[in-house]
């Protein structure tokens, strides 16, 4: 009896493209294979492989997945699919690309997903939105960089989420008060329940229940280990459990998380005005770059120009002369002063005279 030889197994990232295109959960592919959540995760991360009969099966499925035989679920307005949290992967492009047009592909599939993640994060739909916009229009400045990375989606996801999470929003007056919260009660209460975390914890969370990361990858994304990692998804998971007893189980609250963000209608801006954007901000700061400059080599100029060339001493304080007779005014006049005064003055009017001084 020979052994039929194994179907080939499609590499991690091409395993999670076959799922999503599917439109299955990884709670539904566990479910078809008969394994855990978490081991569907660890498969298309790559950082385990199917073996045995769960690779049989999990290969069919996928190759089910890949030619269109998989049963789908019929799709109606009563039961719209919820849009994932995470950023879809984009397919390779048959041609090269210009840098816009990668740029605007690459905001097209993962701002969306990024807004609603963001929303997540700070509660705030217009944050949310500058948030990713930011995040896109510093991409832009740096697309060579981004463009080579290896993970251009989470090189601009890490970037909105430095940004949305920054504590100096709360001085800025537009977001000194809080905005309208969900009109349902149970996603004001999920809303509620995730604001009150640290935001270290809050941004753990939506990485590993929310969009879907494993627990090596949201440890690099947040740069902590992974016991750090683990430690704060445990807390937070405990805090939201305490709250809402409902949540305790992750894949109810990733659906729910994945529920709250779609219900708010969240639009980004379009690419071009993104790009636009950016390059207008760049030329502002490289303007005012360049006036800084001349005005400090300005002022350099001036210092130099009028600045004495040689040593001067400082003039020291003054000091009181001591040993100066005092003042005297002058006393009264004698009789022959008197007659001298008078005279004089008689023969300085009278004209022409000389006064010739008398010999005795």
């Amino acid at each position: 009896m020979t052994q039929s030889p194994a179907l080939p197994l499609p590499p991690p990232s091409e395993r999670r493209r076959l799922r999503e295109a599917g439109s299955l959960t990884q709670a539904q592919v566990a479910a078809r294979v008969g394994v855990a959540r978490e081991t569907v995760r660890a498969w298309e991360t790559g950082r385990t492989t199917p073996r045995g009969r769960k690779r049989e099966a999990y290969t069919s499925l996928l190759a089910e997945l890949a030619t269109g035989a998989a049963d789908m679920p019929v799709r109606t307005e009563a039961t719209a699919p919820v849009p994932p949290l995470s950023e879809p992967r984009p397919e390779a492009p048959a041609t090269p690309l210009t840098p816009a047009q990668a740029f605007d592909a690459l905001y097209a599939f993962c701002a969306p997903a990024l807004v609603r993640q963001a929303y997540l994060l700070t509660g705030r739909r217009e944050l949310a939105r500058e948030s990713v916009e930011r995040a896109f229009q510093l991409a832009w400045q740096r697309w060579p960089e981004v463009a080579r990375d290896r993970d251009p989606a989470g090189w601009v996801r890490a970037t909105a989420y430095e940004y949305a999470l920054s504590p100096w929003h709360r001085f800025r007056p537009r977001f000194r008060h809080p905005e309208p919260p969900p009109a349902d009660a149970p996603d004001r209460a999920l809303m509620a329940a995730l604001l009150r975390l640290p935001p270290p914890r809050r941004r753990t969370l939506v990485l590993y229940d929310g969009v879907g990361l494993d627990l090596p990858e949201t440890a690099a994304e947040t740069e902590a280990s992974t016991p750090v990692t683990a430690n704060r998804l445990l807390h937070a998971r405990a805090t939201i459990a305490a709250r809402l007893p409902e949540l305790s189980d992750p894949d109810e609250l990733h659906r729910r998380l994945a529920e709250l963000a779609s219900t708010e209608r969240l639009r980004a801006a379009k690419p071009p005005t993104v790009r636009t954007g950016s390059e207008r901000r760049a030329r502002f700061w490289t303007r005012a770059a360049i006036a800084f400059t001349v005005a400090l080599i300005g002022t350099t100029a001036l210092t130099v120009r009028t600045a004495p060339t040689h040593y001067e001493p400082p003039v020291p304080q003054g000091e009181t002369v001591q040993g100066v007779p005092p003042r005297v005014a002058p006393g009264p006049l004698s009789e022959a002063e008197v007659a001298l005064r008078a005279k004089l003055r008689e023969e300085t009017v009278r004209g022409p005279e000389r006064l010739m001084p008398l010999i005795r």
